[in-house]
Parts: C-alpha cells; structure tokens; sequence
C-alpha cells in the first residue's frame, strides 16, 4: 500500500500569492497608462504632458515631493540635462516666457507652460527651482522643435566644488549700525571636492540684492586648497552700503552656478531719525539763547526796563547852550529850601518819652516866633 504524501498549506498559498501580485503588475500599467519613474523618498520631480513641442505651443508641468506651499518658477532651458542640470545658471534660459506656480499642501503642482526657445542651443530641459526658502531644483528633459541643437561642452579637467550643507548668516549688528553704519555679516558654508584634483584659492561670487531688484555681485576669493574627495568650511564676508534697511537676498554662485540663497531682514536705523529730531530741537534752543545774549549785551546794564520806564528822558544841553541866571526882580520870592523829610524811626531804649515831649514843644514855639516876625 503507497501511502501518500500531504503537502503543507502554506507550500500552496506562497504561488498564489505570488499569482495575483504579477496579475496587479501587468493590469496596473494598462489602466495608469505609462507611469513616471518612482523618486526617492524626499526627492522633488517634475513630469510633463508631452517630450517636444514648437514655438507657439504649450507643455503641462505637474509634480510632487516639494515643500509645501513653497513658490517655483518653471522654465525653459538649454544647453542642460537633467543629470547635468542647468550650470550656466538661469542666463540659459527663457526667462521672459517662465511662469511661477505655488506648491498645494500635499507637496504637488500643476503649471501650464508656453514654450519658447531658451538663447542657447539644445539639448533643453524644463527646470523647476524654488523662488522662496531652501534651495531645490528639479529637471525633465524637454525638446523644442525647429531649435538648434549642439553637443555639450566638455567639462574642464579638474576639481569641482559641491555644496555639502546650505549656507547660513551669522553675526549681529552693533551699536553703530542702528545710527546708520554698513551692516555686516557672514556667509557660512560647507563645499566638497567632487572632482580629480585639487582646488587652490577658489574665487567665488557673492551677490546681494533689495527686493525685486538684480543682485550687485562681488568676487571674493577664500584662501585654501580643497583636496579631491575632501571638504572645507567656507566664511566669507558680506557688507551692505551705509543706512540700508528691508529685506534682502544673499546669493552665493560658483563658476556660474548659485550655490546657496539666503534672506537678511536688515532692520531700520533709528538713531539717524533721534539724531536729527534732536537736532531739530536743540539748534533753534541755541540760536535763542544766542540771541538773548546779543541782547544783553547792547541794553545798558546800570539802568533796568521798570527805571526806563519811569524816568522821563530829558534832552541833555550842550556846555557853550547859555543857561538863564537867577532873577533880581523885587516881586521875586526868596526860594525856600524844601523841608527835610522827617525819618521816624523806633525810640531808642535810652530815650524817654519826657524827651520827646520836649523836642515837640520847643519846635512849636520856634513856629510861632518865625510867623510873628514875618
């Protein structure tokens, strides 16, 4: 008698399975269509509607993975692939026909972008790139038809800077930035030697810029030599022209390529504003006191405003003015010497009433003797 063998359940579940996840492949791409290229978790990427278009015409951009509600401007560019990206920075590319699109909660956005020819030849791609907070770009590759295409140019032989971690501003204002001295700062970054040789003395580009307006660049050079395969840590100093305020941009690019974007609120000077206030009110204090003084001066310092005031003026002669004599006429009256005014004061201790008395009669009697003999 054979006696059979029982083979385990589980030996038979493990094709099934293996059945219906082949069966969910091969029918997924049939209701999906063709399905963009997976990214990494994190990574931004870009898909379009359509691998060429012409002049005229238009493409849709969507994609996912971005910061959330982080504003992107999409172009054209050329003389770029997407493992090389876009090195001559944004010169190569259709600026006046980019379109700017703000990414959803979900990290996803949509543009539809007209398609013009970049100023250089193809091959082009569109590149996505962030306008606010952390630096991120993203390409897709992109032909334009009826534009001229070229092969790449070589890149030189040689080390080649890549930036480790983004760039940060350290330092603080002082005393003499808040009454209007240059605010100063420093750009901090980590580069890495990405290429076969080393890099002695590399001069780099930092830019500032106010609002809206194109950054002012300025050639910098760090003094040090990056090994191949090594990493240095970057400072360099960035100073704004006297009494600037607002918010600005710092741009750092290196052989024609941004690096690093960083914002700088630079706040307002208000010791400037005291300064003048103050002046405003402490010139025209001076010039009155200034005045009172002159003043002083000339107004005769022997006479007061009140005894001006109650002495009549009286026109003074000259010495050769002759003056009238005294008068002989017999009408005339002799001139009485006016009476001595009488001072009363407090008796003194060692006189007594008796005195007084005395003294008032005696003056009586010399009345009635001078009215007698007249």
């Amino acid at each position: 008698m054979t006696r059979r063998r029982r083979i385990p359940t589980s030996c038979v579940r493990v094709p099934t399975v293996v059945v219906l996840a082949l069966a969910l492949g091969l029918v997924a791409p049939l209701v999906d269509g063709p399905a963009p290229a997976r990214a990494a978790a994190g990574e931004q990427t870009v898909k379009l509607s359509k691998s060429e278009a012409g002049t005229g015409g238009s493409v849709t951009v969507t994609g996912g993975g971005w910061r959330p509600k982080a504003i992107l401007m999409v172009l054209i560019c050329g003389r770029s692939t997407p493992s090389r990206g876009v090195p001559g920075g944004t010169d190569s590319c259709a600026n006046a026909d980019g379109r700017a699109v703000t990414v959803d909660d979900k990290g996803a956005f949509r543009r539809e972008l007209p398609v013009a020819e970049p100023p250089v030849p193809c091959p082009c791609v569109v590149h996505v790139s962030t306008i606010t907070g952390p630096k991120s770009e993203a390409d897709a590759a992109f032909r334009v038809a009826g534009h001229s295409v070229e092969p790449l140019p070589r890149e030189a032989a040689g080390g080649r800077l890549s930036l480790l971690t983004d760039g940060r501003l350290t330092g603080s204002s002082g005393l003499l930035t808040w009454f209007g001295a240059p605010p100063a700062r420093e750009l901090v970054l980590t580069v890495g030697n990405v290429g076969t040789s080393p890099v002695k003395d590399p001069v780099f580009q930092v830019g500032t810029s106010h609002g809206v307006f194109a950054p002012r660049w300025e050639e910098q050079r760090w003094r040090g030599t990056v090994r191949p395969g090594g990493e240095a840590r970057i400072t360099l100093p960035v100073d704004l022209a006297a009494g600037a305020h607002g918010d600005y941009t710092v741009s750092l690019k290196y052989g024609g390529r941004v690096l690093t974007e960083q914002t700088w609120s630079v706040g307002r000077p208000w010791g400037v504003t005291l300064f003048w206030l103050m002046l405003c009110l402490v010139v025209p204090a001076a010039l009155f006191r200034i005045g009172m003084a002159v003043v002083d001066r000339l107004r005769p310092a022997h006479m007061s405003l009140d005894a001006k005031r109650r002495t009549p003026r009286t026109p003074r002669l000259p010495t050769w003015f002759p003056t009238p004599g005294p008068t002989t006429a017999a009408h005339a009256q002799p001139r009485t010497p006016p009476p001595s005014p009488r001072t009363t004061s407090a008796p003194l201790p060692w006189f007594t009433s008796d005195t007084d008395t005395q003294t008032e009669a005696s003056e009586a009697a010399a009345g009635r003797t001078r009215k007698g003999d007249t």
